[in-house]
């Protein structure tokens, strides 16, 4: 796949994907001094919705072997990560992973994602969000994506609902988020939901319920 080509031979400069106001590129080893910054001063606001972190999550030798991850889940089409960058001053706002790659007759992956506590509530998310659907529909050519938030997180499921993902359930004690087994609202956006968000905007509330 053409991602894990970029992560293991990045030719110079890295290839991009273009959102509004953001563009989002592949991990590399350099951003590891603003990774760990803005792990570290948004930890507290990340906590609650994250699964524990471990004790050496934030030194270099941990995030080497995240990317070593990040390169053997690429080049077996398991899982796409990417970081989120402010277009003007390139500043790291956060990141998003395509996970659980399924193939066959699936054609499916669940989406994640993270931003940096002085960066939340500004947009950049739904930016990022509607930068990658493209790409993942007609690049990785999936055709549905999956993800999911606990009930309590209002922002998150704001978020997914503006860039036209559907709630489709509600499962139990689905992750273990900060060491306890939370329940979790399950969303999906499929590929001719292309015009959703549109769509929805033209139905009353009570009907898109």
């Amino acid at each position: 796949m053409w991602l894990s080509t970029i992560f293991l031979c990045p030719p110079e400069p890295l290839p991009t994907i273009e959102g509004q106001g953001i563009y989002l590129r592949v991990p590399q080893m350099g951003d590891f001094a603003k990774w760990r910054a803005l792990r570290e001063e948004s930890r507290s606001f990340l906590t609650p919705w994250e699964p524990l972190w471990p004790e050496d999550d934030l030194t270099r030798g941990a995030y080497r072997r995240r990317l070593r991850r990040y390169a053997r889940d690429m080049v077996a089409d398991e899982a796409y990560p990417l970081f989120i960058f402010r277009r003007g001053d390139h500043e790291l706002l956060g990141g998003l992973t395509l996970s659980n790659v399924r193939r066959g007759v699936c054609q499916a992956a669940s989406l994640g994602y993270w931003m940096g506590a002085p960066h939340a509530g500004q947009g950049h998310m739904k930016a990022a969000v509607n930068a990658l659907l493209p790409v993942a529909y007609d690049v990785l050519h999936l055709r549905r994506i999956e993800a999911a938030c606990m009930p309590s997180n209002r922002p998150s499921i704001r978020l997914l609902e503006s860039c036209g993902f559907l709630r489709e359930g509600y499962s139990r004690e689905y992750l273990c988020i900060n060491g306890v087994w939370e329940d979790h609202l399950l969303f999906a956006r499929l590929r001719h939901d292309m015009a959703l968000p549109e769509l929805l905007r033209q139905v009353p509330p009570t009907a898109a319920q």
